[in-house]
């Protein structure tokens, strides 16, 4: 990391995590509140359609990107890269932390020139602030739900994404891991600041079939970024 931030000395150099949560019909469980000796009841659901949520945070404050994606592989990955090297002002280099998945490490993954990934080293899910702010989105956003189909999927993230950033500081809260003070970056011993107001908005990206008889493509995804 520290080699990274030697190359790029003329640009703000950034930390930032990501990580890919897979959210779909299949659903979840999570605690909830309940009389006492009665059991809880909740909906599930049994099929099996399902998008991915790919986000990238910049720890220890509310700064966040987000993408739905129809599959967890190397083209998303790409096509996620793309659009977060766009986000990011023109002076800025973002150094990128995540873990070995298969779409990670491979040579045919398209990297931006002002991003520069950084892998965690196998089995440490618990250094990746990502995984924090997963749960939490579907614990407290995406848990006994019933979609109907995979739009319905896909706007459930996306409001789910949005609510959690309108949520002032727990972003922040989340990924505040006490190891980052130890990181380097240009300014020295890692500390951020949150300097950009929050925004939303909608873009059309390349589409992915539903699997209908039909030549139909669902032409929406919806990103979240700061």
């Amino acid at each position: 990391m520290k080699r990274i931030v030697r190359r790029h000395r003329d640009a703000d150099v950034q930390l930032w995590f990501e990580d890919e949560a897979c959210v779909g019909q299949k659903g979840r469980n999570a605690h909830v509140w309940y009389q006492r000796g009665q059991r809880p009841i909740a909906p599930t659901d049994k099929r099996f359609k399902s998008v991915y949520v790919y986000g990238a945070v910049r720890p220890d404050t509310d700064d966040a990107f987000g993408l739905v994606l129809p599959h967890a592989d190397t083209a998303m990955m790409s096509l996620f890269l793309d659009a977060f090297s766009a986000s990011l002002a023109p002076n800025v280099h973002a150094i990128l932390v995540m873990d070995k998945a298969g779409w990670h490490v491979t040579g045919r993954l398209k990297v931006p020139q002002n991003v520069s990934l950084v892998h965690l080293p196998p089995y440490s899910p618990e250094l990746n602030l990502v995984e924090r702010v997963g749960l939490h989105l579907k614990e407290r956003y995406l848990s006994h739900r019933v979609f109907a189909d995979v739009p319905a999927i896909v706007y459930a993230c996306a409001k789910a994404w949005n609510d959690l950033l309108a949520d002032k500081g727990r972003v922040a809260s989340l990924t505040a891991y006490p190891y980052l003070k130890q990181v380097w970056t240009s300014s020295g011993w890692y500390k951020a600041e949150l300097t950009t107001p929050l925004r939303f908005f909608e873009r059309a990206i390349p589409a992915w079939p539903l699997r209908r008889p039909s030549s139909s493509y669902l032409k929406i995804a919806s990103i979240c970024h700061i």
